[in-house]
């Protein structure tokens, strides 16, 4: 049997884990009987812990929610959650930063020496973004190595999975290939951008930087050897990211932005603008300034409001609308387009998009 102190912690541990607990259960989950059980939860309860007792066939134990905060009990996984969880906080941007970072501090001072080690070498960038995708999972494990790698400032190296299945052949026949090469790294900064996570790195072998996306990344050891950081472009790393998913790495900002006049009230446009900026002209009349990384998108997630559209500028969003107008008439009279097809001027030059290991 376990000492009283382990024993203790062991069914604090399960009644935090469910919300009724049966005695004969937990007596069997423990391999105590059901009189130290009763003896235990008088002890938990001596301790502060508000823990009810509940009768019927089945009666048990239910740890329930008390006027003060008692001391909590995290497993080791627990703990690392809730302090990548804080830490993320902190650079939220949701006027919690503050209250976040005393309360990552107050759970760091309470954790034992190994799992303070893990949460101090895992330094995390929140770059925000409107528009979010379903968050992709990472395992807790490589987020953890990433971030020793980060913080010892050690060389990389790692397997990475390509975003379409590098056997699949034409018709979706296997073809066998050989395994890619590891990738070299030298990692500076770990980010969230839209619900992942990204791995901002100096890429060896390419002589580049480069953003990988942290689900895709299978560490291998041990880590190379150390190395000098550089410094991002620009400094700022979250501009850097949201430069590269803009296409426009020198600013973060959208390459292409325009600005339209749209029948429509302001709060109507604004529900569905994301980070666009909308002023209110009249009743049901509005003025909107939008970014796209090419013309021709802005101008399609324009078209996509059902109101008529004023184009205040620039001149190269007028011959994107132009552009899409040619294609859809096309389209909706089935006319094939082909290199003689007659049509207005060419489709606006897009600014090239940076290479990102997505």
């Amino acid at each position: 049997m376990q000492k009283t102190s382990a024993r203790l912690l062991s069914l604090l541990s399960l009644l935090q884990a469910r919300r009724d607990w049966p005695g004969a259960l937990l007596a069997e989950r423990l391999d105590i009987s059901a009189r130290t059980v009763r003896r235990d939860v008088d002890r938990l309860r001596e301790l502060g812990y508000p823990i009810v007792a509940f009768k019927g066939p089945d009666g048990g134990y239910r740890l329930d929610a008390g006027a003060e905060l008692p001391p909590l009990l995290f497993d080791d996984e627990q703990a690392i959650a809730l302090a990548v969880a804080l830490r993320i906080a902190t650079t939220s941007g949701a006027g919690i930063e503050e209250a976040a970072a005393r309360a990552l501090n107050t759970v760091r001072q309470v954790m034992p020496a190994r799992l303070r080690h893990r949460i101090d070498v895992l330094q995390v960038t929140a770059v925000e973004r409107s528009a979010r995708r379903p968050g992709t999972r990472v395992d807790s494990g490589v987020l953890m190595a990433l971030g020793a790698a980060v913080h010892a400032r050690e060389v990389l190296r790692f397997d990475y999975t390509a975003a379409t299945a590098p056997g699949a052949g034409e018709g979706g026949r296997d073809v066998e290939r050989p395994a890619p090469p590891p990738r070299r790294a030298q990692p500076h900064h770990l980010v969230t951008w839209s619900g992942r996570w990204y791995l901002v790195a100096w890429d060896l072998d390419r002589e580049d930087w480069r953003t990988f996306r942290v689900d895709r990344i299978t560490p291998r050891v041990p880590t190379g050897p150390r190395f000098t950081p550089r410094e991002v472009p620009g400094g700022d790393v979250a501009a850097f990211v949201a430069g590269r998913f803009n296409g426009s790495p020198a600013s973060g900002d959208w390459p292409c932005r325009g600005e339209v006049i749209l029948d429509l009230p302001a709060a109507v446009v604004s529900r569905y603008a994301h980070d666009g900026f909308v002023e209110e002209l009249g009743p049901h009349r509005c003025r909107l300034v939008l970014g796209s990384w090419s013309w021709p998108g802005l101008a399609a997630t324009l078209g996509r409001f059902d109101a008529d559209i004023e184009v205040v500028g620039p001149t190269e969003l007028r011959e994107a609308f132009a552009h899409l107008a040619h294609r859809y008439a096309r389209a909706a009279t089935n006319t094939p387009s082909g290199p003689g097809t007659p049509g207005p001027a060419t489709a606006p030059t897009t600014p090239g998009r940076p290479t990102t290991d997505r």
